[in-house]
């Protein structure tokens, strides 16, 4: 069976081939992958979410959110801590987890925009 997307040449520009293969490492794309590994996850995409939107969160409201014991909240936020994603802050009993930076932020906005979009244009 013929695949009309597949190429039939081995190399089209070297140079541009190369230039790609020095600027990233395999350390970054399988860090990069552990991110995007993290985030497709529905829990923690709508945890994610909940935290762009209120800047920070204690777990048992994390867990009202999404629906889930504090128990699971807490496993889901401890991973995206883990992997660098979110962080968090403990007052007494209470513990308050936010985004890390405004990079994880602007990836789940984006995600979260592209995805409105795409819907116009079905």
């Amino acid at each position: 069976m013929k695949h009309d997307d597949v190429c039939e040449v081995t190399c089209v520009d070297e140079e541009k081939v190369k230039r790609v293969k020095e600027s990233i490492t395999q350390q970054d794309t399988v860090a990069v992958a552990k991110i995007f590994k993290a985030l497709s996850d529905d829990t923690r995409i709508k945890i994610a979410y909940s935290l762009v939107e209120e800047g920070e969160l204690c777990v048992c409201d994390v867990a009202n959110i999404v629906g889930s014991t504090t128990a699971t909240a807490s496993h889901h936020l401890r991973l995206l801590r883990n992997l660098g994603l979110a962080k968090y802050r403990k007052e007494g009993k209470l513990v308050f987890y936010s985004l890390d930076d405004d990079h994880v932020k602007q990836l789940i906005q984006i995600a979260l925009t592209h995805q409105k979009e795409a819907k116009i244009h079905e």
